[in-house]
Formats: structure tokens, sequence, C-alpha cells
């Protein structure tokens, strides 16, 4: 039996505290070999699995994992599932299929409409929505942004909700706390219902989940606690988002894929996930952050990327405040042990 210690250690990149350009570069295909017979021992040995289950998206994170699972177990032994609903990109269906034809790999498609409408999460969603902007209505689309660049800007990081009408108006308002949380609460049953859909395939073919999110998610909270977190493999959660691109080049992903600008699929107004949580390309914040974790200057990190040290510092607190305040997503359930006998 693996622990999880050793089982993080398996899928942890060594690196080398250095600093340029080039500091987040990978071996890719040493890398992808690593992962395939990681992932390979995991699913079989450790968890005595006889497959894999992936949620598929047509997005650059899930596309990397697909490939990785077929590459680890055979595509014959990998199920890729298509969760869209009602407000999904059609576009994302269409580039989950092209890959996983790709790979041979078997697919499926579950709309989830039928059940976030029947827990209310559109309705909940929407009855807050109004509260904000009273305008909105039928066949209007929302979506949440934060303020702009953080290169540009050293605002906090609040909310704002975009409404868009039918005739393509927008309206953007700053979203109070309580219809905040309400849109969030609301907008999570479908990542959480995508979960639930994934454990019964996976169930029903004793297979294991295997996760999508990279470093950024993950550390950064941008997921669903008991949603898209709640995985039995998080295969490349130890990854940048510039790293996960550097395998999926190695790994012959379709073109298409690469070059579409990573979306939560939540809103219906589309969102990419730089103006929704990141605020920043990707890899101006990795290079960032790895400068961060190395103990690298504010100042020779802003030579390299033609930066001031205030941009720097800048992106470097805003990294440092983001794993703080979502630090409870990432934390195990609390247990007390057992009672003392009478």
């Amino acid at each position: 039996m693996v622990n999880a210690e050793s089982k993080s250690a398996a899928f942890s990149t060594p690196t080398t505290p250095r600093f340029d350009r080039s500091a987040l570069r990978l071996d890719a295909a040493r890398e992808v070999e690593r992962l395939s017979s990681a992932l390979r021992s995991a699913v079989v040995d450790d968890l005595h699995r006889r497959g894999a289950v992936i949620g598929i998206s047509g997005g650059i994170d899930s596309s990397v994992v697909l490939a990785l699972a077929a590459r680890a177990l055979g595509p014959q032994r990998v199920l890729g599932v298509m969760l869209p609903e009602d407000e999904s990109s059609p576009e994302s269906a269409e580039l989950a299929s092209l890959l996983a034809g790709q790979l041979g790999i078997q697919t499926l498609t579950e709309n989830i409409s039928a059940a976030l409408a029947g827990a209310g999460c559109y309705q909940r969603r929407d009855e807050a929505i109004r509260r904000v902007v009273p305008e909105f209505g039928p066949n209007w689309k929302s979506k949440i942004t934060l303020p702009g660049s953080l290169l540009d800007d050293d605002t906090l990081n609040v909310f704002y909700l975009t409404a868009v009408s039918p005739a393509g108006e927008e309206i953007r308002r700053r979203i109070p706390p309580a219809e905040f949380f309400q849109i969030m609460a609301a907008s999570n049953f479908k990542q959480r219902t995508r979960m639930a859909m994934l454990y019964y395939h996976a169930e029903l073919h004793n297979y294991a989940v295997i996760g999508t999110a990279n470093k950024n998610e993950h550390e950064l909270g941008f997921f669903v606690k008991h949603g898209d977190g709640g995985v039995d493999v998080a295969l490349i959660e130890h990854l940048f988002k510039s790293q996960v691109y550097q395998l999926a080049r190695e790994l012959n992903i379709p073109e298409e894929i690469q070059s579409r600008p990573p979306t939560s699929d939540t809103y219906s107004a589309g969102s990419t996930q730089e103006e929704f949580f990141f605020r920043l390309p990707f890899e101006t914040l990795d290079t960032i952050w790895y400068g961060l974790e190395h103990h690298i200057s504010a100042e020779t990190i802003g030579m390299a990327l033609n930066l001031t040290a205030d941009q720097v510092e800048r992106v470097m607190r805003d990294i440092q405040k983001k794993k703080k305040t979502t630090e409870y997503l990432r934390r195990a359930p609390i247990g007390f042990g057992r009672l003392a006998a009478n």
C-alpha cells in the first residue's frame, strides 16, 4: 500500500533552485513517461481499479490528463465523460470528441441540465443576479470577473457581475457579498453534479476518477470542494499551467485545444480563467510564482520579465493572499479520534 506522502511524491517534480525565463522548462518527454508510470501504479497497484474515468471539456488540462491516461492504461481502459449543461459552450464537446477520437478512447455524454434545474441551480443564481441587475431576465447571459491586470492595477480582488442583454448590451456592477456568495454557491452545483456523475461511471466500471486540476487551480483555490477537487488521483496538481502546455505539445494535443483560451465553462456569458480569477497571463504568473517559491528577489524577477519590482511584489502578494484565504478548500475533514472508553 502506498501512503499519502509517498503518493504525493510520486507526482511531484524535483526542481533545482535557479531563475531565468526558462526556469519552468520541463524535460517534457521524461515527465510524460514518469507520470504515465506513476498513474499506472496508482490506479492498478494502490487503488486496485481496472481503469480511469476522466471528465473532459476540450480544455488543455483535461486533454493532457486524458492523453496521459491512455498511455498509462491503454485507451481501452479509459472512459472520457462529457458533462454539458444548458450554458456550456458547444466547442467544449467538439474539442473533447476530437481528442478522444485521436486517442481511440470511448466517450459518452451526460447532460446535467435537468439535475441542475432540479437542485435549483439556475433559479437560486438568477435570484441573486436580479438583486444586483433588476433588468436581468430570460435569454440574458452573465459572468463574474475581477478587476483588470495585476500589473496595471493594485485594486483588491473585488468581484464584478456583468449581465448581457439579448441585444448585447452589457451592464457591469460590483457584487455585494450576500449576492456573490449565493451566485457562487448555486453555480458550484455544476462542478459537484459533474463529479457525482463521474463517480457513478467509476463505480459502474470499477475505475478510478482522475483529476484535472493543475498547480494554479489547486494551490490558489480555483476549484470546488467536493466538486472538481474530489478525485482519486491528482495527476497534474504539481504542474504550473504553463508546464501543462509543455506536456500538451509533447503529447501532440490538437492545436485547436492548445490555442483555446482557458475558461471555467461555468458562466453563460463566457469568462476566461484570467479575467475571472488569475488576472495575469499564465506564463507571467507562473514565472513570478516560481521566483517567489525559490526566494528570488522581486528586482531579479522584474529584470527577467521586463517588469518593475513593484509589479512583481503586487503579484507575489496576490499569490500569498489567495493561498491563505483558500486554505479551507484543501483541508481534509477534521476528525477527533476514538472516543475514550467509559
